[in-house]
C-alpha cells in the first residue's frame, strides 16, 4: 500500500501484552542507562503542571486543575518526543546529547504538524470542560479552592452529571488521540514519512491489536494519574520510563524496512 507521498506504507505487526511488558522493561533500562535525560524531560513535564496549577490558583480558576491534570495525558506523546530520540540513538549506537536530540526533533517539520494535532485536542478538551461547567454548574461559577469545587461536584446532582459526562468525553478524546499518536511521533523520528501517513499507521496499529493497545493506553493513564497525585512529582520518573517504553513498543509494532 502506498502513502499520499507515493512511498510504501509502513508494515504494522500485531503485539501482545507480553510485548508491552518487555517494552516497559526496555524503557526502564534506557532510563537507568541515561537517567539525566529522562529526569530532565520528566522535570519539564512535572514543572509545567505545577506552574500551570499555580497560575490557575492565582487567577481564581483552580477548579480547572483536575481537568487540566487529565488533559496532560493528551500532550504526553508530544512532550516525550525527545525521549524517543534518546532511545533511538542509544539503540543505533549513536552519540546522545541535548544538541543532537534538539536537532533531530526540530529538523522534522512533520513533527510540528503532529504537535499541532495534539495541542488542538488539548484545547478542545479544555473548552469542552469549561462549557460543561457553565451548563451544569453555573455560567458564573466561582470557587476559592479545588476542595470547594470537588465538594460541589461530588455532592450535587449537577456536579455528578458533570463528572460523568466530563470523564466520558475525556475518555473518548483520549482514545482518539491515543490512536492517532501512539506510533506517529516515533515513526516520524525514525522514517521520512508525512504526518498523515504516520497517523494512519498509528490507527492501523490500534486496529491490528485492539486489546493490547487499549491495555497499553490504560497503563499510561493509570501511571500518569497516580504519578500526578503527589503534586505532579511522580511524573519525573514515570514520564521518562513511559517515553522510552513507547519507542521500544513502536519498534515491535512497525516492521523494519527491508533493504
Amino acid at each position: 500500500m502506498a502513502s499520499i507521498s507515493g512511498k510504501v506504507d509502513p508494515v504494522v505487526r500485531r503485539i501482545t501484552i507480553a510485548d508491552i511488558a518487555e517494552a516497559i522493561g526496555q524503557g526502564l533500562r534506557d532510563f537507568q542507562a541515561m537517567p539525566l535525560y529522562g529526569l530532565a524531560f520528566g522535570m519539564l513535564y512535572a514543572g509545567g503542571g505545577i506552574l500551570t496549577v499555580l497560575c490557575l490558583t492565582a487567577f481564581g480558576m483552580v477548579y480547572l486543575a483536575y481537568p487540566l491534570a487529565a488533559g496532560f495525558a493528551l500532550i504526553g506523546p508530544f512532550v516525550a518526543t525527545g525521549l524517543y530520540e534518546v532511545s533511538r540513538r542509544r539503540e543505533a549506537g549513536l552519540p546522545v546529547s541535548l544538541g543532537a536530540i534538539w536537532s533531530a526533533v526540530t529538523s522534522r517539520s512533520e513533527i510540528g504538524w503532529m504537535a499541532f494535532v495534539t495541542l488542538f485536542f488539548f484545547v478542545i478538551w479544555m473548552y469542552q470542560i469549561r462549557l460543561l461547567i457553565a451548563l451544569l454548574i453555573g455560567l458564573n461559577a466561582s470557587f476559592s479552592s479545588l476542595h470547594e469545587f470537588m465538594t460541589v461536584v461530588l455532592t450535587s446532582n449537577e456536579g455528578l452529571l458533570f463528572l460523568a459526562i466530563g470523564n466520558l468525553d475525556g475518555a473518548a478524546l483520549s482514545l482518539i488521540l491515543f490512536s492517532l499518536t501512539v506510533v506517529s511521533f516515533p515513526l516520524l523520528l525514525d522514517r521520512d514519512v508525512d504526518f498523515v501517513t504516520a497517523m494512519v499507521t498509528s490507527v492501523r496499529a490500534v486496529v491490528a491489536s485492539p486489546l493490547s493497545m487499549i491495555g497499553w493506553a490504560a497503563v499510561i493513564v493509570l501511571l500518569l494519574v497516580v504519578s500526578s497525585l503527589p503534586y505532579f512529582l511522580g511524573l519525573v520518573i514515570t514520564v521518562p520510563v513511559l517515553g522510552h517504553a513507547t519507542w521500544h513498543l513502536y519498534r515491535r509494532i512497525v516492521a523494519p524496512v527491508v533493504v
